[in-house]
């Protein structure tokens, strides 16, 4: 509300005070409208710039700035060294040292935003760190709200310096900022993840501004800022570990990691699991182990809710996860090695 009542001063103010410069100027009634419908127009424009202007980063408005004072700086100082010994004529110098300094103004105002927008003081400061040694990690929202990294950090495994884009926060806040309850739990999950990283002694959690406007999709901006830090990303995002890799970025995925230290089993061994479901094929029934890895036995459907014996056949490593085949023990050809204990 107090905006709107600004603004309404600004255009009164305006178109007001260009009536009485003009009338006082020129003493004709028909003039003092013109610079009233002047005014009232360039408080319009002025109320429209500040609407676009706030809408982009406080570093492409101050390089606009920067820019567009250079520019007029050089527009004055070329009109003046040059321009005002030639012509002559009062009017005519006027007008050329008007769209001289607009032309060139405008030129310095363009640089230096787009300039501006690409420099981010950050910058400096991850390569300072890169070149005493530390690797910048770049986290990605679904590895946050999957919170296990914060444990693994924790355990003294992954240290040093992460990168939080502005944009990825954006994201989680509009997460936890959502009507459906589910996501609002996993978003506020994931802002409370960050607050324990931030408060470990051995991490350094820094939110950068750093943005690319004309990148829309949140997983190329984050590919996008990994190339340019040369930092790594880590995430639990198989489509998004895949579009990094073929860019040449590297990453560290929590899933590949669970999967690493889950515990190995070789064809032949022992265990016990229950049967909890039936297979996709005939006859099929399968049952978890304890670190949710599936284990699938043939011929197991009648025992569903039992638990059994079982002999391993196979095991089906991917990046989404691990798949473990297997009979009924009495099923199974001789050879077993031990018997584990996966109950």
């Amino acid at each position: 509300m107090g905006t709107i009542v600004l603004r309404i001063f600004l255009i009164l103010m305006c178109s007001t005070g260009g009536y009485y410069v003009t009338y006082n100027f020129l003493a004709s009634t028909s003039m003092a409208m013109w610079g009233f419908v002047t005014g009232l127009v360039v408080s319009i424009l002025i109320v429209i710039l500040e609407q676009r202007i706030v809408k982009y980063p406080l570093r492409t408005i101050i390089g606009g700035g920067l820019g567009l004072t250079s520019g007029l700086i050089v527009a004055n100082l070329f009109s003046y060294a040059f321009l005002l010994g030639v012509v002559e004529e009062r009017i005519t110098c006027l007008l050329v040292h008007i769209l001289t300094s607009f032309a060139i103004g405008y030129l310095g105002f363009r640089v230096g935003s787009k300039k501006g927008s690409e420099f981010d003081i950050s910058d400096l400061t991850i390569h300072k760190k890169q070149s005493t040694g530390e690797n910048p990690k770049i986290l990605d929202t679904s590895v946050i709200i999957d919170g296990r990294i914060a444990d693994i950090c924790e355990t003294g495994f992954i240290e040093g310096t992460f990168i939080l884009p502005q944009f990825i926060l954006q994201e989680l806040q509009r997460v936890a900022d959502s009507s459906d309850s589910i996501r609002r739990t996993r978003g506020r999950r994931g802002l409370d993840v960050l607050n324990k990283m931030q408060k470990q002694v051995n991490l350094n959690v820094r939110i950068v501004e750093n943005d690319f406007p004309k990148i829309r999709d949140v997983d190329s901006k984050l590919v996008a800022l990994a190339k340019k830090m040369n930092a790594k990303v880590i995430t639990n995002d198989f489509n998004l570990n895949k579009v990094a890799e073929l860019q040449g970025v590297s990453v560290m995925n929590i899933n590949q990691l669970a999967n690493s230290l889950k515990p190995v089993v070789l064809p032949g061994e022992v265990m016990n699991v229950r049967i909890l479901k039936e297979g996709k094929e005939s006859g099929q029934g399968v049952g978890y182990l304890d670190d949710g890895t599936m284990v699938v036995v043939d011929n197991a459907r009648r025992y569903m809710g039992k638990e059994i014996e079982v002999a391993v056949t196979s095991v089906l490593q991917t990046t989404a996860g691990r798949m473990i085949f297997t009979v009924l023990r009495d099923d199974a050809p001789g050879g077993v090695v031990h018997n584990l204990s996966y109950s």
